[in-house]
């Protein structure tokens, strides 16, 4: 699902375009932090765990935001990190607080369209593609981490109260998932609110997924555990990264202007 570049130009965003491996490794964090969150805050105190959790996704976030270029590692693993401490957001509001899964869902979703009116407000575009400015991507993070936790508790609302259970849930948003794509495909229009869409799917879509392969028979799981599934996923997650990461610096190599040798150039 690839929206229209604007004027912006992607020579210079800051996060990577929208593209099917784009997608992939999306769905890949979603999974991977759902799965991740359940296994540190069962292995761990989270009184402990949590706090641990948000200062990493602090200091791979400043870091993310001092890249003033897309490079894959840096900002994978930072999503990843807001998928982690998103999941246990969601968790900790039903779980720790006793939110209901449909109360942290409309709540989110008021959050999540908070920070596009603001971000609207500021910038007057909600492009990926223009995310050229540490403003841009602040407000572009900022809507990410939202959509990780809407996503989580749409996710858990379908699968536990709604009783869809994790493999249905995974398939009705595998199906919400490609209707914004298919949208844009056949109407070529409104590439932006097509892209969010999608965007926000693909959290209750890896999570579910994943969900489905790690939790108990009972729960409608494979019962592999969230440990086993997590560092499967982590394996899949450092191969893929590795890949995109030498790509884009042989990307960069071939782009990078010609040095001629000393006695040439004074010729």
């Amino acid at each position: 699902m690839t929206a229209v570049p604007s004027s912006g130009g992607a020579a210079r965003n800051r996060v990577p375009e929208p593209s099917p491996a784009f997608w992939g490794v999306k769905i890949l964090t979603t999974g991977m932090g759902e799965t991740t969150s359940d296994f540190l805050v069962k292995t761990f105190a989270p009184e402990l765990v949590v706090p641990v959790t948000l200062l990493v996704l602090a200091v791979v976030l400043v870091v993310q935001l001092r890249t003033r270029a897309y490079r894959p590692a840096r900002y994978w693993t930072t999503a990843l990190m807001v998928s982690v401490f998103g999941t246990m957001a969601a968790d900790v509001l039903h779980v720790g607080l006793g939110v209901p899964y449909a109360v942290s869902t409309a709540a989110f979703l008021l959050a999540l369209g908070g920070v596009f009116l603001t971000w609207w407000l500021v910038e007057r575009n909600l492009s990926v593609h223009d995310v050229t400015t540490g403003r841009r991507e602040g407000f572009y993070w900022a809507t990410v981490m939202a959509t990780f936790a809407l996503g989580t508790a749409a996710g858990d609302l379908t699968a536990a109260t709604l009783g869809l259970g994790y493999l249905g849930s995974a398939f009705l948003f595998l199906v919400a998932f490609a209707i914004p794509g298919l949208v844009l495909v056949v109407a070529r229009c409104a590439a932006v609110a097509t892209f969010w869409a999608a965007y926000v799917m693909t959290r209750p879509l890896g999570a579910s997924f994943a969900d489905w392969f790690a939790v108990p028979q009972a729960r409608g799981g494979l019962d592999l555990g969230p440990g086993p599934v997590s560092a499967c996923l982590l394996g899949l997650f450092v191969v893929v990264i590795a890949v995109l990461d030498l790509r884009a610096r042989s990307a960069r190599r071939s782009l990078a202007p010609v040095r001629l040798p000393a006695s040439e150039r004074a010729a």
